[in-house]
């Protein structure tokens, strides 16, 4: 048991670190630098692609809503000229019947 507190300790302590593991992991950075500038670019274009979506659904909200918008208001004139002739109408059976009277 003690062999294996030793081997236990000697690997738990603390030694100084290589003098080139910190050039080693700046190479390594530098070298994994394009790769990061592709997700940046990959990232920006995804971030176009959904403005672009999301701005096209907007335009086609907005032309839905003009589209039922024009629509009630033919629905609305129709109505309208309908009222007319039916007022028109009656005005025409209110003033015969009130020549029939005189």
């Amino acid at each position: 048991m003690e062999e294996f507190e030793e081997e236990l300790r000697q690997a738990l302590e603390r030694r100084p670190a290589p003098p080139s593991l910190k050039r080693r992991l700046m190479e390594r950075r530098r070298a994994q630098r394009p790769r990061s500038h592709a997700v940046l670019w990959q990232r920006l274009a995804a971030c176009l692609v959904l403005a672009a979506v999301v701005g096209g659904g907007a335009v086609w909200h907005q032309r839905e809503e003009r589209r039922k918008g024009e629509a009630a208001r033919e629905q609305v004139l129709i109505a309208l000229r309908i009222t007319g002739h039916a007022l028109d109408h009656m005005n025409k059976q209110l003033a015969a019947h009130g020549r029939t009277q005189q």
